[in-house]
């Protein structure tokens, strides 16, 4: 069996890519496995590596592969979230399962369908431009059928309140692409897009504390990596400055699921992305850390009833930075010697 890597831009880390074909079906086994794959990892030099993503062909005859998301969690070996997804990872499965075979070569114009198995996602990435080892994409998240703008709040309210530090904080819960807790700067005193985005050892424990709290109002494990964490600035003509939390520190940039849930959180009328926004245009401008985002949410249906149909999100560079052999006792099933393309 061989393991994959690949990196997206702006994503934490390269992800690590495993044919689940070839591992056990159980939780239990899959995940000693994948464990056993990670000690591999280590010794090729990259533990820093905390993304897995398991494909294969999808047997569904609306989609091309199949992607289940593994987050690594820190604190040991054998700790992860099964619970969300990576658009980042999607991505660069994309990549690696062209490399395997399990994909036909990728050329300009090709659309790859997702089907993500952790939270039923409909993803497809749209190939802008392709050279040896290195991929751009246009990535989009679709709803089918259309979906209530309204029905992406997870507490049913545009605005919930938790208890951080000793003070109430409003929050906006909303998941779609991954659940996020989205906070306004200026709550947490943050005023200016230099303070956001400075490595300040305060605002980072403060927002860790919120993410929490907002865990615990949802009944969910502080531990896990989900709900994900973002503080929103206004940042003039519509635009929002964004820093968002990982696993375990800042976040470059924003994960590709956090564009897709702010730009979907921007069209639901009353939550703290809208009101940031001051208006809900398809074309969100995000700017990050790392860059500016450029995020199309599209809807239907008119402004009383708003149905999210997809989300879109450009200029995805993915690099693919090779593989290695794993030992032949992790197979689970013996692998196919080659792989048919996959028609698109």
């Amino acid at each position: 069996m061989t393991a994959h890597l690949a990196y997206a831009e702006g994503s934490p880390c390269p992800t690590l890519v495993l044919d689940s074909r070839a591992l056990p079906g159980g939780e239990d086994g899959l995940l000693d496995a994948l464990t056993t794959a990670r000690g591999e990892l280590e010794l090729h030099g990259s533990a820093h590596v905390l993304k897995n993503a398991l494909i294969r062909p999808s047997a569904h005859p609306l989609f091309d592969l199949d992607y289940r998301f593994v987050q690594s969690l820190p604190g040991g070996p054998g700790r992860y979230d099964l619970r969300g997804s990576c658009g980042h990872s999607i991505l660069s499965s994309v990549v690696a399962g062209a490399e395997y075979g399990m994909l036909p070569a990728l050329s300009p114009g090709q659309r790859i369908r997702v089907n993500v198995l952790n939270n039923g996602d409909y993803v497809v990435c749209e190939v802008d431009a392709a050279e040896p080892g290195r991929v751009a994409f246009t990535i989009h998240l679709l709803c089918a059928p259309d979906t209530r703008v309204s029905g992406l709040l997870m507490t049913g309210e545009p605005v919930s309140t938790v208890r951080a530090d000793g003070e109430l904080v409003e929050v906006s819960l909303v998941s779609m692409g991954n659940p996020y807790a989205f906070v306004s700067a200026a709550s947490l005193g943050v005023t200016t897009r230099d303070q956001l985005f400075s490595d300040d050892p305060v605002l980072y424990g403060r927002m860790t504390r919120i993410r929490s709290a907002a865990c615990e109002l949802l009944g969910w494990d502080p531990a896990g990596a989900f709900p994900k964490i973002a503080v929103l600035l206004a940042d003039g003509d519509g635009a929002i400055a964004a820093r968002a939390i990982s696993v375990p520190s800042w976040h470059p940039t924003l994960a590709v699921t956090g564009a897709t849930c702010l730009g979907a959180a921007i069209q639901i009328a009353g939550t703290i992305p809208a009101t940031l926004a001051g208006f809900a245009e398809e074309m969100v401008r995000i700017q990050t850390p790392g860059g500016r985002v450029l995020v199309r949410a599209r809807t239907t249906g008119d402004e009383a009833d708003p149905r999210l149909g997809w989300v879109s999100i450009g200029d995805k560079k993915v690099s693919y930075q090779g593989s290695f052999p794993l030992p032949a006792s992790l197979t689970h099933v013996q692998e196919d010697s080659a792989c048919l393309p996959i028609p698109v």
